[in-house]
């Protein structure tokens, strides 16, 4: 069974939220929209949005990484989301393994919230319904748009291709052979949910720093440059 799904690269992921901003600007003009929001410039500002960037430290001090982890709906394969929806609003599409609402029947009860466990169900304040990741279903399908831009709008905008879009299921898609060879692992598998969606992990990256890429002429900080610094291939790894 086809499962579509995104894979994304912690290793590569810079924090530009540039993902966050491009699904807003989409859903909030599609079939999933308008994502509001209220209060954008108070105190404790709020708002509809379905993909977030997270941003924390690890490692203790010298040794510390800034990871920036971005999150959205999973679409669990068994999700929880589903079964506790009074009104059948919540479902999962047997084609492409999609987890979806249907904004007719959903009442706002946000069982489905409650059920997740992994917080990314989004509360409409203004319709009143919960809202969620589509994986761009209305894009994705879209035969009006060339194939290349036949991807999630997150998928699309990123600037650093930190986001793989594709089926999970299938064992030669650019998306299985990334979980395959870096180590791909799924959020919180202990919850049973069977993440769809998957993440690779920071790894060790070797970075090679010629001399003379040490010394900048447009460094306003440096005052005592040589007019013209040895042009050196001695390496420098951090």
């Amino acid at each position: 069974m086809t499962q579509l799904a995104l894979v994304i690269d912690l290793n590569v992921c810079v924090g530009c939220h540039a993902c966050v901003t491009s699904c807003k600007q989409w859903n909030t003009s599609g079939s999933a929209g308008p994502l509001l929001d209220d209060r954008p410039y108070a105190t404790d500002p709020s708002g509809t949005f379905f993909n977030r960037v997270q941003t924390f430290e690890v490692g203790d001090f010298p040794k510390t990484q800034t990871v920036h982890f971005p999150k959205s709906c999973l679409h669990c394969e068994d999700p929880p989301c589903v079964p506790v929806c009074p009104t059948g609003a919540s479902y999962k599409r047997k084609e492409d393994g999609i987890v979806l609402v249907d904004y007719d029947k959903c009442i706002g009860c946000k069982y489905c919230a409650w059920a997740c466990p992994y917080g990314v169900r989004e509360f409409d304040e203004h319709r009143k319904v919960m809202t969620k990741c589509t994986l761009c279903v209305d894009r994705i399908y879209d035969a009006s748009l060339p194939e290349t831009e036949r991807k999630p709008s997150c998928v699309l905008a990123c600037p650093a291709g930190a986001r793989i879009f594709g089926d999970v299921h299938d064992p030669e898609s650019e998306a299985s052979q990334a979980i395959s060879l870096n180590a791909g692992y799924t959020l919180m598998p202990e919850c049973g949910t069977k993440p769809a969606n998957h993440y690779l992990p920071r790894r060790n990256t070797k970075l090679t720093i010629r001399a003379d890429q040490l010394l900048r002429s447009d460094n306003p900080l440096k005052t005592d440059l040589p007019e013209n610094p040895p042009a050196s291939t001695e390496d420098f790894t951090t």
